[in-house]
């Protein structure tokens, strides 16, 4: 748009002639109309993240208690599992199985008693004993070995 000089000097020193003319120009009319239209899209999507925020909140919360339950399944899970192998370590341990031997041989000497009371009892006849006797002595004596074989390789 060629300018007179008179229009150049209005221009110059009319400040609402030259704001006018500048808003005039097509390049700074696409400008603003770009302008407007971003910040009403930026308007807009500020809108919708605000109408999402208490969503966002929501699900938020919702994972902490996903995860706080989780975490708390698994450390239980874990507090079983380790009660479970302590369990175990004391069943097979050294202490453990003299226990269940002596146990078991205190078991057979009841039975052994109670066997010989039956004979003087005459409950059962001398064969019978001798045969159930012998069976029962044979364990205990076998017991009595592997405990003392045990106590002598453990000093």
């Amino acid at each position: 748009m060629p300018c007179s000089v008179d229009e150049l000097r209005k221009l110059l020193s009319d400040k609402d002639a030259y704001n006018e003319f500048l808003l005039s120009l097509e390049q700074v009319k696409t400008q603003n109309n770009l302008r407007d239209e971003l910040r009403k899209e930026t308007l807009q999507l500020a809108r919708e993240n605000l109408e999402k925020e208490s969503r966002m909140v929501e699900l938020r919360n919702q994972c902490r208690i996903i995860r706080t339950t989780e975490l708390a399944a698994a450390q239980e899970k874990l507090s079983e599992l380790q009660r479970r192998k302590e369990e175990t370590l004391n069943f097979y341990s050294a202490s453990s199985h003299f226990q269940r031997l002596q146990d078991s041989m205190n078991k057979i000497e009841e039975e052994s008693e109670t066997l010989h009371k039956q004979l003087l009892d005459k409950e059962i006849d001398l064969t019978t004993f001798v045969q159930k006797h012998k069976k029962l002595r044979t364990t205990y004596h076998r017991q009595a070995l592997i405990v003392l074989a045990a106590k002598t390789s453990s000093s």
